[in-house]
């Protein structure tokens, strides 16, 4: 097994609300766990709908991608900062609009058939040809071509700096063409190769698939075929849905699991010895947004009313709501990122009552509309609007709390009919060009009702993010973004919640990863 630098990361993003369609199962631990040197055990609880990287874009979907399946790009470790080679290397012109991907090696599939260039533009293309399948917005206006047996090239319409990080994304593995072909894989959208996928991998990852059940578990093996650099010293994987971290906890202490991924903050404080935990900031922000449309908040359609709310917060507070792993929000973009701010905003309460003045506000009721069954990276979304309610009233802002389920209220969301509303965003792959949508005219700029001319300014600063080609002129775009945003944005972020992935003392390199959740073939014996 390579040898890889574990680091603090910030996670995925695999985009919530895509994560959302799957629901975990029983809470049993029994039928699954085998104990073992050669056998490993993770509980989680499961978002997983198929084990077919062109279908998958969940977290529970993503872990287990990367087991049975490979990407050209790959990150060392925990470490998201800067991609490197996965099946190829790569070379890119100035205009970042042409990439050439250079296959490494003798690599081969499962079935020992060697991996060409025509496997990897087959996966892609079939990608794209699925206007349905969850990862085809990530090659979205990519052109893919086969060069020869061992060379791919990638042209984009614009710029674009962060395809080696989209070409990470476990959705985007490749699988052995003749294989998937033979099985009703297809490019021009007739693609119906998905249940033999649920069935039987077609990879070159250091893992097979032995069975799936998504109401209760993923059985994985061995790969014997496999001459990568993550090699498992595990024959067995048994990946159980466990949907209470109370049960997942249970299990890990009683030693029927080695590996607890959803423990709170809370629970991991308690531990014991016997028990490590990786605790870091998980990538998705929480913030509150105040929508620009008058059609929608009426008078309180004023940035300046956001930038009292900014002020008027205690953030320590709430953060004593979020626990292990948690930190502030510095922005739009979480630490961590490129462009992301060093610091957060302090409480200024002579601040937020200048804003108040400024916008004219004269005690009017803001509603804060807000999912009340969706806790995100155990921060539960009730007391937090309870905290921020009796914070922004000691600063003299009036609000009622609106809760509602999720699928409710994420309707209002998305169609931008909430007038003040709290919510949360995560990355799709690791790279800031994820955060760009909070500026005015584009997805959550549209969805707090800020159009493009509400601020042009802004608007041209993330046009510019979007389109450098420079890596330095890149980095103080987004920067540039992010300290407007908190100037004059009508979003006030707040906190990132954390991720803590719990293990046995008899195992290592159980950690997070902001791409694929947890790197299973990472897990070794600690012995």
């Amino acid at each position: 097994m390579s040898s890889r630098r574990i680091t603090p990361v910030i996670a995925l993003g695999a985009t919530a609300l895509l994560a959302l369609a799957g629901c975990s199962g029983g809470n049993s631990a029994t039928g699954g766990g085998q104990s073992g040197s050669d056998s490993l055990v993770i509980d989680t609880a499961f978002s997983i709908e198929t084990t077919d990287p062109g279908h998958t874009y969940d977290p529970t979907g993503n872990m287990i991608a990367k087991a049975l399946y490979e990407t050209l790009v790959d990150f060392e470790g925990s470490d998201v900062s800067t991609p490197v080679p996965g099946l190829a290397s790569w070379e890119q012109n100035d205009e970042a609009t042409e990439f050439t991907f250079t296959l490494d090696g003798d690599r081969v599939f499962s079935d020992g058939s060697p991996i060409e260039a025509k496997d990897v533009v087959f996966s892609l293309q079939r990608i794209q040809g699925m206007e349905d399948a969850k990862p085809n917005f990530l090659l979205g206006g990519l052109t893919i071509t086969e060069v020869d047996d061992k060379t791919i090239e990638f042209t984009s319409e614009t710029p674009l700096l962060q395809l080696p990080a989209i070409l990470a994304n476990p959705a985007l593995g490749i699988v052995n063409s003749d294989v998937v072909i033979e099985n009703g894989g297809a490019i021009d959208g007739t693609d119906s190769a998905q249940k033999f996928l649920d069935g039987a991998s077609a990879g070159s990852g250091p893992f097979v698939l032995d069975t799936l059940d998504l109401s209760s578990q993923v059985v994985l093996t061995k790969n014997d075929e496999y001459n990568g650099d993550e090699a498992s010293d595990y024959k067995r994987v048994v990946v159980r849905n466990v949907s209470e971290s109370a049960t997942q906890l249970a299990n890990l202490k009683g030693g029927d699991s080695m590996v607890a991924m959803d423990l709170n903050g809370d629970q991991v404080a308690g531990l014991g010895d016997g028990i490590t935990v990786d605790s870091v900031p998980s990538g998705q922000t929480i913030f509150l947004l105040l929508n620009q449309s008058e059609a929608v908040a009426g008078d309180l359609a004023n940035v300046k009313i956001a930038e009292a709310i900014r002020y008027a917060l205690d953030y320590d507070a709430l953060l004593e709501l979020a626990g292990a792993g948690s930190v502030q929000a510095t922005g739009v973009i979480p630490p961590g990122f490129e462009g992301a701010l060093d610091g957060g905003v302090e409480q200024d309460l002579d601040k937020a009552k200048a804003a108040l003045a400024e916008a004219g506000y004269t005690g009017q009721t803001l509603k804060l509309q807000f999912p009340n069954d969706y806790p995100v990276g155990g921060v539960e979304f009730t007391p937090l609007a309870e905290r921020v309610q009796a914070q922004l009233e000691d600063a003299g802002i009036t609000v009622d709390l609106a809760p509602a389920p999720f699928a409710t209220e994420l309707d209002a969301y998305v169609n931008g009919t909430e007038g003040f509303g709290l919510w949360f965003w995560g990355p799709d792959y690791a790279d800031s060009a994820n955060f760009l949508p909070f500026a005015p005219g584009l997805k959550v700029g549209l969805r707090a009702g800020w159009a493009a001319e509400a601020n042009p300014e802004i608007a041209g600063i993330a046009a510019g993010a979007a389109a450098a080609t420079d890596p330095d002129q890149r980095t103080a775009a987004f920067t540039e973004f992010a300290e407007a945003m908190q100037a004059e944005g009508p979003f006030v972020p707040l906190i990132v919640p954390g991720r803590n992935i719990s293990s046995a003392d008899s195992v290592k390199g159980a950690v997070y990863n902001s791409v694929w959740e947890m790197d299973i073939a990472e897990i070794t014996p600690a012995g």
